[in-house]
């Protein structure tokens, strides 16, 4: 009995345990910015905006 997670393709990003990740996709940069800035007003941990260049 394996582990049932079947070979990963390609890696994209390292995320350290401890870390919570959100990913957008299908909106233009500034609606995912204004997004994200609306969410992080609303949680209690420092938050930061990264772009990534697929």
């Amino acid at each position: 009995m394996g582990l049932g997670k079947g070979s990963p393709e390609y890696w994209v990003s390292v995320v350290k345990p401890g870390r919570i990740l959100y990913e957008m996709g299908g909106v233009s940069e500034t609606v995912a910015r204004a997004a994200i800035s609306i969410a992080a007003s609303k949680m209690p941990i420092r938050s930061q905006f990264i772009r990534l260049e697929i």
